[in-house]
């Protein structure tokens, strides 16, 4: 194969350099001027392992950034609940309250079990929930309809 010839200008500390490695390697100057621009239009492994990281690293941030959403919903859901149940339950008298306090129990432990089919089930709330466009009713698919209460909530 016939090689094209090319004229460069070097720095004198470069063209030092490279007389210096091409007479340690007992080879050529263009034979060492061309390694180096063929090393360098080359990615390297570092490139390469860069890029990877790089690719992994934005996929872990878009697990976060979606961790964060969830947790967002999570806590905003919960306040939600725990403000709405303060506001509408009364106190209860002195006489009621062991008796409240075992159907207390019984209600928790059926909540337990229906959150543990649920997850089971790989059925979540947030799936149910979006926060990147508003519901007006004709964007739900049938099955991110709201569960039956028969099935799904506690008694």
């Amino acid at each position: 194969m016939k090689k094209a010839r090319l004229s460069v200008y070097l720095d004198p500390e470069a063209l030092g350099q490279l007389v210096e490695l091409a007479d340690r390697k007992q080879q050529p100057k263009s034979f060492v001027a061309e390694a180096a621009i063929l090393s360098f239009l080359t990615p390297d492994d570092a490139d390469r392992r860069e890029a990877a990281f790089t690719r992994r690293l934005d996929l872990l941030n878009r697990q976060v950034e979606r961790l964060e959403r969830d947790l967002t919903i999570s806590v905003e859901a919960l306040a939600l609940f725990i403000r709405f149940w303060l506001t509408v339950t009364p106190p209860l008298p002195e006489s009621a309250q062991a008796a409240a306090q075992a159907k207390g129990r019984e209600r928790y432990e059926s909540f337990v079990d229906t959150l543990g089919r649920r997850l089971a089930k790989g059925q979540s709330l947030l799936r149910e929930v979006s926060i990147d466009k508003p519901d007006d009713g004709f964007n739900r698919k049938p099955e991110a309809t709201a569960p039956s209460r028969s099935s799904e909530a506690p008694p």
